[in-house]
């Protein structure tokens, strides 16, 4: 069985950062998901490096994401280029946290 992406985004949309209502995922947390032959790959980052649930989160994912890889490994790298911003989050996200255009 093939991989899928959408299957790998509903995982992931399933972790939270615990002090933020919002999924990772609606955060903006995931830069890039990479499906190869002998794994998958996985590039996040966090809104603070100094995050005290960084390898809480990390270890959410990819556990999570593991559900749905039919045994293929999951490599989740803590990147932090590009820095994050609040232009990553989803519409979603912003409706949530109160952050539209005029509370932001």
């Amino acid at each position: 069985m093939a991989i899928s992406r959408e299957d790998i985004i509903k995982e992931i949309k399933k972790v939270y950062d615990p002090e933020i209502p919002v999924n990772i995922w609606d955060l903006g947390l995931i830069y890039d998901i990479s499906i190869n032959d002998d794994k998958v790959v996985i590039e996040m980052t966090f809104t603070s490096p100094t995050c005290p649930m960084m390898e809480d989160i990390l270890s959410q994912v990819k556990t999570n994401v593991e559900t749905v890889t039919d045994g293929k490994p999951v490599d989740v790298k803590l990147v932090w280029e590009p820095a994050w911003d609040l232009s990553r989050m989803s519409d979603t996200a912003r409706v949530e946290l109160d952050l539209t255009e005029q509370g932001w």
